[in-house]
């Protein structure tokens, strides 16, 4: 199981690839929705990115109903903490 750090990193580094920003750029206290504007594809993209590299499913509700990215991990964390 990935430590939230380790999270954290690829959740941050999927989300810089996908808007096409730097990793450092993204915080836990990002608002995908205000601070970028961010649309539906991008975050279906983002969530099929973090599905490839954490080998999880992710339901569309997880990556809607994440008010920030920090929430986004804490979504990841508890839904890995149950696979082991």
């Amino acid at each position: 199981m990935p430590t939230r750090e380790e999270l954290a990193l690829v959740v941050r580094t999927a989300i810089s690839d996908v808007l096409g920003t730097e990793v450092d750029e993204v915080h836990e206290q990002t608002s995908l929705l205000v601070d970028y504007g961010i649309d539906s594809l991008e975050l279906m993209e983002i969530g099929a990115r973090l599905e490839r590299a954490l080998a999880l499913r992710i339901a569309v509700e997880d990556l809607t109903g994440a008010r920030s990215v920090g929430h986004a991990i804490d979504l990841l964390e508890a839904r890995t903490a149950g696979q082991s």
